[in-house]
């Protein structure tokens, strides 16, 4: 586990986006999405440029490790921590490597902000702050993460099997997990037993 945080995120190709792209967005699974990795998902998109898309799935939580084992593992101290933070399963793509997600009060040098509001950052800095009780205000610590390549989330989209939807601290962050995917659709007021696998694009 020597290897579980990277000192760095890559940041997204500096070229102009073209405006619709879903960075700092919601996705939500729509109800015939039957790949079991992303069934009733809701994914914070935390890149998504013309070579592809980055994002972390938040309705996943995870038991073991716990925040305490990986700490110990990583030789991060105090153990144990000052402050404990949730563990989320953030998708199939290099799932033993770890990203916090983060409100952007706490920033380190390796931290990628995603928005004016949020920030990714994979490095050990933000466990040893967390561990000592300091660090973001909101956070989580996700494992894994889930990666399109270029115009592949573009497809996934018009092919009905995601919606967006605003991102909010409260999705984000609480700890139920078991609401997340309905109360995402009701941001956009929208029930998904409603749905069918042939409705028109949101």
């Amino acid at each position: 586990m020597a290897n579980f945080f990277s000192q760095t995120v890559a940041s997204p190709p500096g070229q102009p986006v073209p405006e619709g792209f879903l960075t700092g967005q919601l996705l939500i699974a729509m109800p015939a999405l039957a790949d079991p990795r992303f069934q009733q998902s809701v994914i914070y998109v935390c890149a998504h440029t013309p070579e592809g898309a980055m994002g972390l799935i938040l309705n996943r939580p995870i038991v073991k490790p716990t925040f305490d084992d990986l700490l110990k593992q990583l030789s991060v101290e105090p153990l144990p921590p000052v402050r404990q933070i949730k563990l989320c399963a953030g998708g199939p793509v290099e799932n033993a490597r770890g990203f916090v997600l983060h409100t952007t009060d706490w920033t380190g040098e390796g931290s990628l902000k995603v928005d004016g509001t949020m920030a990714l950052t994979a490095s050990l800095d933000v466990l040893k702050v967390i561990a000592e009780g300091g660090g973001p205000r909101e956070c989580v610590l996700a494992l894994g993460y889930a990666g399109w390549g270029p115009g592949q989330l573009d497809q996934e989209i018009q092919a009905n099997s995601w919606l967006s939807a605003p991102a909010d601290e409260t999705l984000l962050f609480d700890g139920q997990h078991d609401t997340k995917w309905r109360r995402a659709f009701a941001k956009l007021r929208v029930d998904p037993l409603l749905l069918s696998d042939t409705a028109g694009h949101a």
